[in-house]
């Protein structure tokens, strides 16, 4: 399975040998506004969920900290998000992530789509405990880049438009799945309208305006060479 490491604010680091990796979909803070979204996505062909918030297993050796993602196709794109960590001992820790979606075959199956990509996460984390006070402030931004180095916004928003890192712990607790080894990646916030989600590349921010610190990832989409036969 994939091996993590993760730095932290003092310069220590965890090694975390990922044995379970989750994808939260449809955890917007106001499920009112989830709904009308769910409703916007079905008339695009994607299935409703049977119920939100959604949880999808993920194979584990798709949390990736990669600088590449290999795509089949141009219509595959990411999705700002965090993602809470669960080290040795229980350890809660905090970082970036971006879930990286084949948009063609998540008309088939929202599970499906999301196993057809790495999760890429930040190689930096911060314990739980540290922010989880101010949770709710902590900054989630992404970029899109361009074959010609411009890089354009596409999502900015704070951790309070989605579910909290607490509601997780306790989902995974009732499921018995708050142990070592477990990824659970957020879901995201809305992408800003009229911006190409189908790009070269995508960088995520979170960030604590209370310190100034960031915790960032990047990474370039590189297309797969055509299949022979």
């Amino acid at each position: 399975m994939a091996v993590l490491t993760f730095e932290l604010p003092d310069g220590s680091t965890r090694d975390v040998d990922v044995v379970q990796v989750l994808n939260a979909g449809y955890a917007g803070r106001e499920q009112a506004d989830v709904a009308a979204h769910v409703a916007e996505l079905a008339q695009l062909g994607v299935p409703a969920p049977s119920v939100t918030p959604a949880l999808y297993p993920v194979s584990p050796y798709l949390a990736q900290q990669t600088e590449r993602v290999a795509a089949p196709h141009a219509r595959t794109s990411g999705e700002a998000e965090w993602a809470l960590v669960v080290a040795d001992g229980g350890e809660l820790l905090l970082t970036a992530a971006c879930d990286h979606t084949d948009r063609d075959l998540e008309v088939h199956g929202v599970a499906w789509s999301k196993n057809a990509a790495p999760d890429v996460l930040a190689r930096q984390a911060w314990p739980l405990a540290d922010v989880e006070s101010r949770v709710d402030e902590l900054t989630l931004r992404a970029w899109v880049a361009h074959a010609d180095g411009r890089e354009i916004e596409i999502q900015h928003g704070t951790l309070a438009e989605l579910l909290t890192p607490g509601y997780w712990t306790g989902v995974l607790r009732e499921r018995g799945g708050l142990t070592p080894g477990t990824v659970l990646i957020s879901g995201t916030i809305p992408m800003t309208e009229g911006v190409d989600q189908f790009a070269e590349g995508w960088r995520v921010e979170l960030g604590d305006p209370a310190t100034g610190s960031t915790i960032q990832l990047a990474y370039r989409v590189v297309p797969l060479p055509d299949p022979i036969g």
